[in-house]
């Protein structure tokens, strides 16, 4: 009975739709449009912002840059002279005191030219002595009036030749014996010998420019780095901040070094400029050696537990961009949009140390759960930036 009574009630409320099909279908549509209208409005109120977080913590502002670790001074020891090597007494890493001997040229040629320079030497002074006696007399028989003053001048004259020849002589055999001493090579300081580039029976040709023989580094206890640093970092280096490095053959081990010298002098390589900047660095044990390349990081500043975050929360140029309703005083210089409760709210704020990802904020206003609003969703924050720069900051 009660099925009869359900299916006369379905078939009795179609049969008044059909009648009233026009008025139906009416409502239906308004019914359609009204839902859609509400739905498009509820999405429409509600906002999702594009977020980046702040964290608590330390931050380093630090330049890194690579460099060759080389003695402090090294002394190139050459050859003045021209010959053959007969005696080699020190090699490789051998300790040296100055004016140790080093190293011998083969001295028979140079002994020579020394006997050589005295036989002259000796023939000038004899040319001067007869010259001598010649004015001498000449001289007194010009006096007592027996010959002419032309002669007696002429005399004069072949003595003072002669005492110059005799000067001249004497330089040559001076320069000869210190020729002769130059055939012995000794070390100019104290030090360890890092360079030999010579062997016992090799010629020496010193016509043209002295030929280095050895190197010697006065003082292996004490280093420096000599790293180029690119112009965009060079403002914030200064003498005598401290540097940390590593090199491949301890990489677990950390030396320390501080900044001795930043270079006026410029070098461009492929369009980029760099500074030389000198590190002083303590080699007491003696670990550090010529050559080796060393990863340097330059402590420019530091600051502990601070609040951080990314530098992307700083790309925003115009928050009516973002946020419609924010106020037209507020400049993203001086303030930030943190999203507290699912709503925008403005602190302000100063940057502090920046690192190449991250920017310390300094606030008073800044919570643990803050996140900064750096755009909307369904709109990058490139975009943003780019409707800003076309409107102004305001």
């Amino acid at each position: 009975m009660a099925q009869e009574i359900k299916h006369s009630f379905i078939r009795r409320f179609f049969s008044w739709l059909w009648r009233h099909k026009w008025w139906s279908l009416t409502v239906i549509i308004l019914l359609l449009i009204g839902g859609t209208w509400w739905i498009i409005a509820s999405i429409g109120d509600k906002v999702e912002y594009v977020t980046v977080g702040v964290t608590r913590g330390d931050i380093k502002h630090v330049v890194t840059a690579t460099g060759e670790i080389n003695p402090v001074n090294t002394v190139s020891v050459g050859s003045q002279v021209s010959g053959t090597i007969s005696n080699i007494y020190v090699d490789y890493n051998s300790h040296v005191t100055k004016g140790q001997l080093l190293l011998e040229i083969d001295p028979s040629v140079l002994q020579a030219t020394v006997d050589e320079a005295r036989a002259a030497l000796d023939s000038a002074k004899s040319q001067l002595n007869l010259a001598r006696n010649d004015y001498e007399r000449n001289k007194t028989l010009y006096d007592s009036g027996y010959i002419a003053r032309a002669e007696m001048e002429q005399s004069q004259t072949n003595y003072e030749q002669a005492l110059q020849n005799v000067k001249r002589m004497e330089s040559q055999y001076e320069r000869a014996v210190t020729n002769l001493g130059y055939a012995t090579i000794t070390s100019p300081v104290d030090g360890t010998v890092i360079s030999r580039k010579v062997d016992k029976g090799q010629t020496v040709a010193a016509s043209f420019q002295t030929p280095d023989l050895f190197e010697i580094a006065e003082d292996l206890s004490k280093m420096q780095i000599e790293t180029a640093v690119s112009e965009a970092d060079i403002g914030v280096i200064k003498e005598g901040q401290n540097v940390t490095f590593t090199v491949d053959a301890y990489p677990r081990k950390t030396f320390n070094g501080i900044v001795k010298q930043v270079r006026l002098s410029p070098t461009t390589t492929s369009n980029v400029v760099v500074y030389t900047v000198v590190i002083d660095v303590d080699n007491a044990d003696l670990s550090l050696m010529p050559g080796m390349t060393a990863f340097v990081t330059i402590m420019i500043d530091a600051a502990t537990d601070v609040w951080k975050t990314q530098n992307a929360a700083f790309l925003v140029r115009n928050f009516k961009n973002i946020i419609v309703d924010a106020p037209d005083n507020v400049n993203p210089n001086e303030y930030i949009a943190v999203l507290r409760d699912g709503k925008p709210v403005f602190i302000k704020y100063a940057k502090g140390l920046s690192t190449p990802t991250e920017t310390q904020v300094v606030s008073d206003e800044l919570k643990a759960d803050d996140r900064i609003i750096v755009g909307r969703m369904g709109q990058s924050t490139s975009s943003a930036a780019t409707q800003a720069r076309r409107r102004g900051p305001f």
